[in-house]
């Protein structure tokens, strides 16, 4: 097992690696306007993943994920070369679902606003469906008070048994 110091250094190399090398090697024409967002890799350093994301719809992401993966290799080899470890990790390309994630939590967000915004407009001009107060304060039913403790005493009887 490796530092987990060394393994987050080393992907943080990786993502630093791939995403210029996918800019300045990869000439396939399926390749979008990616960029790596992330790369983690295992703590044994034999597996990294790299997690992008692509500008455009379905189809570009699909055509995007079929050229990296056409482009392993050739990205694995530069990994190795400029990192110079002596077994370099196998690349995975991941899809990265953050910014969906974060696009719907900001739709999401911005339908609460709006279902604030209009609570508060209705809410201007409400008025109680009974009295402001509805509960009893103690100074207005001391004289009330006496009369129902009494009534509402407990009365206790005995059974024959």
């Amino acid at each position: 097992m490796a530092d987990p110091a060394r393994a987050r250094k080393l992907a943080v190399r990786i993502r630093q690696i791939v995403s210029a090398a996918i800019e300045s090697q990869v000439k396939d024409p399926r390749l979008g306007m990616v960029t790596v967002t992330d790369a983690r890799v295992t703590s044994d350093l034999r597996e990294a993943t790299v997690f992008y994301t692509v500008y455009g719809d379905a189809a570009a992401t699909a055509d995007s994920a079929k050229a990296l993966a056409s482009a392993t290799g050739v990205l694995r080899s530069t990994v190795g070369r400029q990192t110079g470890i002596k077994f370099v990790p196998t690349l995975t390309f991941v899809a990265d679902v953050v910014p969906d994630t974060a696009r719907e939590l900001d739709e999401a967000l911005e339908r609460v606003r709006s279902a604030d915004a209009e609570l508060a407009r209705l809410r201007e001009n409400a008025t109680y469906a009974g009295d402001a107060d509805p509960y009893r304060h103690p100074e207005a039913d001391d004289d009330e008070s006496g009369a129902e403790e009494a009534d509402d005493a407990p009365t206790q009887t005995r059974s024959a048994s």
